[in-house]
């Protein structure tokens, strides 16, 4: 069944007004183990949670969020074998010629967060070019590649100079990826941290940690995660 069929899950009409959740950031975390759960090979994995991602970007549009970030490559992916990169950055190539119609029209402008300079030719061409026809989104789809938070704060520091205040570091970190602070974050797989994503944005963020692998992780959990977040109470550290 599709991941945002109509006849599984109405989203805007079911689910509830989460006290304007501007900002969705999602670590989609489990696609190896389901493949393994399933006896498939780890790359059959990554390909279903691509199907995931694919749904969740068709939805952004009909939402009332204006930021969807998904961590789709950490620089500490890096350390996977020289067949599994391979493999992720030309899945992350389809991602972008599956994205690019979801995203056309207004729907959603893309940037892509992280170093560009270590990734292919070819997908930095691909990169540059859909966040040029996606400009005018209404939008923001911020997909994470070669990202690492911990570098993105320090390079927003240097940046700062001697402004390298806590405004004047948010400011460099904007300047950089655009990116607000976060909401809600959810991540899938059983995991229960942050892995170096978004630290500084996720600082005031709501956490959800979901059990569900990634690639299993259906209308009916998005559901409950954004339920869960309406009803809670946010201050802020007050």
């Amino acid at each position: 069944m599709p991941f945002f069929a109509p006849d599984n899950f109405a989203l805007q009409s079911s689910l509830p007004q989460p006290g304007r959740l501007h900002h969705l950031a999602i670590i989609m975390d489990g696609n190896r183990r389901w493949a393994r759960d399933h006896g498939l090979p780890e790359h059959q994995g990554h390909a279903q949670g691509l199907e995931r991602a694919e749904d969740i970007v068709r939805w952004l549009s009909s939402s009332d969020i204006t930021h969807l970030t998904l961590f789709a490559f950490a620089s500490a992916n890096w350390q996977r074998s020289r067949q599994e990169v391979a493999h992720l950055f030309r899945l992350a190539g389809s991602a972008l010629r599956r994205f690019a119609p979801l995203c056309s029209d207004g729907a959603a402008r893309v940037r892509v967060i992280g170093r560009r300079d270590r990734l292919p030719a070819a997908l930095r061409s691909a990169i540059e070019q859909l966040e040029r026809d996606t400009a005018a989104g209404l939008r923001t789809l911020h997909l994470a590649l070669d990202y690492d938070a911990k570098a993105a704060i320090a390079r927003a520091a240097c940046c700062a100079g001697a402004n390298a205040s806590v405004d004047g570091i948010t400011a460099a970190l904007q300047a950089q990826h655009g990116t607000p602070p976060v909401d809600l974050l959810i991540r899938t797989g059983g995991e229960q941290r942050l892995s170096n994503f978004l630290l500084w944005e996720s600082a005031d963020a709501e956490l959800y940690f979901s059990n569900v692998r990634w690639p299993d992780f259906s209308t009916t959990h998005l559901q409950q995660a954004i339920t869960n977040y309406a009803a809670r109470e946010r201050r802020f550290g007050a």
